[in-house]
């Protein structure tokens, strides 16, 4: 049998409650057989309406019945452990694995970051570069660097024309809609001083706003 671990986890409430309650359904019907081999025994006793000889009948059963019950309560409570014993090792092995998950998650992300860093590595080598030539350079980083993003959802929030979204943008000047050209409907995003992001639908960075107002 595999370790069990000392202390026992949440996981493990449930199979724990059943373990307890084959048990406590086994003590009952030992107690049962006990009870009926008991009242056997006691019509066999000495001035009970019974024939000569039932008494040491029913003494042979209850003996019977007593081994019999004892030796069911025994499996059942190594039942009882051996399925402890399991919940507990897949509770634990179930946290190691949630560990390792947490630890080893940005595995992926830091394996797409990798070509980003060569390529500015690459760029930095060059001893005299154009103009042209860097900026050729960074814009294929940049797609690179986009790749990676994509690749692990990680989305860009770029809403100009869009209506204010408080969950996604964060209003950092408002400026009148009317003055503008053409004019902006107020509660609107008129420019973006710095895009947001979203991973997996969840806000990383509210994008950072001017907005309209009327």
């Amino acid at each position: 049998m595999s370790e069990v671990p000392r202390s026992p986890g949440p996981g493990a409430a449930s199979g724990e409650a059943a373990g307890k309650d084959a048990f406590s359904a086994a003590s009952t019907q030992a107690a049962a057989a006990y009870a009926e081999a008991a009242r056997d025994a006691a019509q066999a006793a000495p001035g009970a309406a019974t024939p000569s000889g039932e008494g040491a009948d029913s003494l042979a059963t209850l003996a019977e019945a007593l081994s019999r019950a004892q030796a069911e309560l025994t499996e059942l409570r190594d039942l009882y452990l051996r399925a402890k014993a399991d919940i507990e090792n897949t509770r634990r092995r179930g946290e190691e694995n949630v560990a390792k998950a947490h630890k080893f998650a940005v595995e992926g992300f830091a394996e797409s970051l990798l070509p980003v860093k060569d390529s500015l590595e690459m760029a930095l080598k060059s001893e005299a570069p154009s103009v042209e030539t860097l900026r050729e350079g960074v814009d294929a980083t940049l797609r690179l660097l986009s790749a990676a993003f994509v690749r692990h959802k990680l989305i860009e929030i770029d809403p100009v024309g869009q209506k204010f979204d408080p969950n996604q943008h964060q209003a950092i000047a408002m400026v009148p809609g009317a003055s503008l050209t053409p004019p902006v409907p107020a509660q609107h995003v008129v420019a973006v001083l710095q895009k947001g992001y979203l991973i997996s639908e969840r806000v990383l960075r509210p994008a950072m706003v001017t907005v309209s107002q009327a």
